[in-house]
């Protein structure tokens, strides 16, 4: 920041913004001046220290009340949004004095929040009362991207069909959890009494898919890639109770995790056979930039899904 920069910002205070938003807000000095218990020449020389460190005019001043001018419309655009981030501030300061200690910042895949994370972040916040979580679903790869781009501390995702090899744009990974796909059907399906299948094997059937870039429809399309022949996807879905509906009421067969199966039972009339493809035994990892570096709070929830999961801590 330059000294002229340095200059403005010291003879701008936010007291002078808020009473100028009362004015345009009010349209009137006068107005403002009386929403905030103020004398009127009192507002109108705190709006005449702001022309002045503007050095521009900001108000229309005449008879029937004050409207802002061009530059006027442009800082009372900036003055919201000043006084808008304060208030967002001091809410989660607030938070802290309330006992809140710390927060982390989680991002997860469907699979992740719908099989483990629930019993998971309830046992650590059971234990840890004073750490909020906020937790956000995503697809596998928008969650590596959170956490690449600084938007997640922590990461909850399959890492193995996010587009990318090894350590994810160079993220660090650590084992969580594993899951095993399967194949959902109707309970009169010819393929609901198989004890196991491979995949390939449903490729006669239509197949209800969830979005195009999720870790199950990336590793489907590859499986049927090796084989030569394409998913007859007759619908996408955005979620695994959706996928449920679809196949109960008929519109295909489609690939969930076994145990988010189980967990939603009553979703309709179905059943399911686990996959013998060696890539359906999928390994979620909590993903990084640098576990090392994490906020002490992010290092304990780190700790207690690692010993959840009967793995060492990162």
């Amino acid at each position: 920041m330059n000294a002229p920069e340095r200059s403005f910002t010291r003879r701008i205070d936010l007291t002078s913004l808020q009473l100028f938003v009362a004015v345009c807000e009010r349209g009137s000095i006068g107005k403002a001046a009386e929403q905030e218990f103020m004398a009127t020449s009192a507002v109108s020389k705190r709006v005449s220290d702001l022309e002045s460190a503007v050095g521009s005019s900001l108000l229309y001043r005449n008879a029937r009340g004050a409207t802002p001018t061009p530059a006027g419309q442009s800082l009372l655009h900036h003055a919201r949004s000043v006084l808008f981030s304060l208030d967002k501030m001091q809410g989660e300061l607030s938070e802290y004095a309330d006992g809140v200690r710390g927060h982390v910042r989680v991002h997860a895949n469907i699979s992740a929040i719908v099989q483990f994370l629930p019993e998971d972040l309830g046992t650590f916040i059971r234990a840890h009362e004073q750490i909020k979580i906020d937790l956000e679903e995503h697809l596998s790869t928008e969650v590596v991207r959170a956490v690449h781009e600084g938007a997640a501390d922590l990461g909850i995702c399959h890492t193995g069909h996010t587009g990318t090899s090894g350590q994810p744009l160079g993220l660090q990974t650590h084992p969580y959890r594993q899951d095993h796909l399967a194949l959902v059907v109707p309970r009169n399906h010819p393929l609901a009494e198989r004890p196991t299948l491979a995949f390939a094997e449903s490729l006669d059937w239509d197949h209800v898919g969830l979005h195009a870039n999720s870790s199950i429809y990336l590793a489907m399309h590859a499986a049927a890639a090796t084989t030569g022949r394409g998913i007859r996807l007759r619908i996408r879905v955005t979620g695994l109770d959706a996928m449920c509906r679809m196949i109960h009421n008929g519109l295909g067969v489609g690939l969930m995790p076994q145990r988010a199966f189980e967990l939603m039972h009553g979703v309709g009339d179905l059943a399911c056979v686990p996959l013998s493809d060696t890539w359906a035994r999928r390994q979620i990892d909590l993903v990084a930039r640098d576990f090392s570096s994490l906020p002490v709070t992010a290092r304990l929830l780190v700790a207690h899904l690692s010993a959840q999961a009967g793995h060492l801590p990162a």
